[in-house]
């Protein structure tokens, strides 16, 4: 199966964080599972660096470099994954979610027929069933 991880998800994955729970640790580790991060989880680590290097130590390319180690393939973004944008709502009851680069990754995920690896408890209100909160 491929498996596209939210960028926190691969922050605590590179870094063997005990924030990375069971269920999350269970996806990575199967064999039969092929992880990915998209080029957008290095965009978001690189500026969230260089706006807060104190909060994010890690840039961009030491991102990609661990990721890299650790087995993960890269998702460039294509412009599929920007067209299917419109196309993404969330349910009308939901709780606001501002994040554009985890309803980019979203789309990434849905367009490449990958399940969504995420934390964050917004994300599941979004109109895709390919996303897996953890």
């Amino acid at each position: 199966m491929k498996i596209l991880l939210d960028t926190h998800i691969l922050l605590w994955a590179i870094s063997n964080s005990p924030l990375l729970n069971s269920k999350a640790r269970e996806i990575i580790l199967n064999p039969e599972n092929e992880i990915y991060y998209s080029v957008i989880s290095t965009w978001e680590v690189q500026l969230k660096h260089i706006a807060h290097p104190e909060a994010m130590s890690l840039d961009g390319e030491s991102f990609s470099k661990y990721c890299k180690q650790s087995g993960f393939i890269n998702l460039p973004l294509k412009e599929k994954h920007i067209f299917a944008l419109p196309k993404l709502s969330r349910k009308p009851e939901a709780a606001p979610h501002k994040d554009p680069f985890d309803r980019i990754l979203i789309c990434q995920a849905s367009e490449e027929n990958m399940l969504f690896v995420t934390h964050d408890s917004l994300i599941p209100d979004y109109n895709v069933p390919c996303i897996i909160q953890v």
